[in-house]
This record gives structure tokens, sequence and C-alpha cells, in this order.
């Protein structure tokens, strides 16, 4: 049985090629949960319109973020 991971992810933006209004290099995203997308090479972002789409894994690097700078951020993007 598979459970799902509370907590949050987040992945810091390598490349923006495509997306240059929707992701900024060097900038913190906030990653959903999508094993359709990762078996297609991609993550699911909540990108700067505040909305979540699919990117290139490629784009992304994950990172690991204090629990109480997860919170920061996730109020953030709300």
């Amino acid at each position: 049985m598979e459970t799902e991971n509370p907590q949050p992810r987040f992945a810091i933006c390598l490349n923006n090629a495509g997306y240059p209004d929707d992701l900024k290099v060097r900038t913190v995203y906030q990653v959903l949960p999508d094993e359709s997308a990762a078996r297609s090479n991609y993550i699911r972002v909540i990108d700067e319109t505040g909305e979540d789409y699919l990117y290139p894994a490629t784009y992304f690097v994950f990172v690991e973020i204090p629990s109480e700078a997860a919170k920061a951020l996730m109020l953030t993007a709300a």
C-alpha cells in the first residue's frame, strides 16, 4: 500500500527555456505529486502564475528545505 508523502517538496529552476514568463532561474518552486508526469520525465510545479503546470524535470533540481522555510514558501505561493 502506497502512502502519499505529506511533506511538501521543492525544486530550484535551473533552466526556463521556452517559459521565461512562467519560470525564473534560481527560484525555488513547490512541486506537487504527479506520478504520471514523472513517468514522462516531467514535474508539476506551482509557477509564477500561481497555478500548477508540468515542466521538464531536467529544468529543476530537488532541494531539501527546513520545515520552517517550507511553511513560509507555501504561504508565499498561496
